[in-house]
């Protein structure tokens, strides 16, 4: 069975947690559930990536035999190019503080790579979701910031701006007003909803 795509889980940082809920345990929360929803999936390589000072985190939510990226600085550009020299064709960078998105918004942005040779979806509020290219890295792409990337940014360098597509986004939880968008009623995402129950 061929793998179609790297899907690698950055582990960026969360500036926010609920009230009452320790920071570094809703950090791992969030990061579990997107590993734990990637990790499953049929015709992807799951992964992490994570600054030297993460890798702990990264180890205590990998799954077994899950490739663990040590980047030299959290750069969406970085995870990419690790998922290269593994030796992989096309691949997907995620936020890991989005741990109730739908699976089928990763196919969304593995898809387009048959034609085009980015997809980049946003995140609700600002910044980026995911990142998805075929390898190896374009020279052109920029190095997104997570925070305030965006299709426009991406598509500025690109020799033709529909070399980028436009991948549909999905919220983060950096923020109550995120917390706000959970809906209590999908499956999955069990670590987040336990320290929220």
């Amino acid at each position: 069975m061929t793998v179609s795509a790297a899907v690698i889980v950055l582990l960026v940082p969360t500036p926010w947690s609920p009230p009452g809920v320790d920071p570094s345990s809703w950090r791992a929360a969030l990061a579990e559930d997107v590993v734990d929803l990637v990790a499953p999936l049929p015709l992807i390589q799951p992964a992490i990536a994570a600054v030297p000072a993460d890798l702990p985190l990264a180890s205590k939510i990998a799954w077994p035999s899950m490739p663990q990226y040590a980047l030299p600085s959290l750069s969406i550009r970085a995870a990419l190019a690790a998922a290269e020299a593994d030796g992989h064709t096309r691949a997907v960078v995620l936020m890991a503080d989005a741990p109730d998105l739908p699976a089928m918004l990763i196919g969304k942005l593995i898809r387009p790579l048959s034609t085009r040779t980015v997809a980049v979806a946003p995140a609700i509020g600002g910044g980026l979701l995911g990142v998805a290219t075929r390898l190896p890295v374009p020279a052109w792409l920029p190095d997104l910031d997570p925070e305030t990337g965006d299709v426009v940014t991406a598509r500025r360098p690109a020799p033709e701006p529909t070399m980028v597509s436009a991948a549909p986004g999905w919220h983060r939880l950096r923020g109550p007003d995120d917390l706000r968008r959970l809906d209590m009623g999908l499956d999955g995402w069990d670590a987040t909803r336990s320290l929220l129950s």
